[in-house]
């Protein structure tokens, strides 16, 4: 396996869990594509982007946190492995633990808010 750009260490925890997951590198389909949003020209032009796609069960992770397409190589098999660990043990992903989190922090503000209005005497006909 090629290097991501990062600590042994790293690598090594990765592998492992790779490992752990039965995640292949020969499962794997892998694109690079542009990245989108800030970042210049830069971004535009170069395909740092990552696009793996698990062939066996059709999961697709995109990465573009970093401007370098080997950290980008890193943090999408890091998904990846997040991904096939929450459908095997069938909990919620942190990024969907995190947007529902986002979610109820909103719910929760609307609710303040609109009770807020009605205390306030806004909504009275005097």
């Amino acid at each position: 396996m090629p290097k991501f750009g990062v600590t042994p260490g790293k690598e090594a925890e990765l592998l492992d869990r790779m490992a752990r997951c039965d995640l292949r590198e020969t499962d794997l389909e892998e694109k690079f594509v542009t990245s989108q949003g800030p970042g210049g020209q830069h971004v535009n032009r170069s395909a740092t982007c990552v696009q793996l796609t698990h062939t066996p069960t059709g999961l697709t992770v995109r990465a573009q946190d970093s401007r370098s397409q080997a950290l980008n190589r890193f943090y999408a098999r890091r998904r990846m492995c997040a991904l096939l660990e929450a459908q095997r043990d069938g909990t919620a992903t942190p990024e969907a633990a995190r947007q529902a989190k986002v979610r109820k922090q909103k719910a929760r503000r609307r609710r303040r808010s609109r009770a807020k209005g009605t205390e306030d005497g806004a909504n009275d006909a005097h």
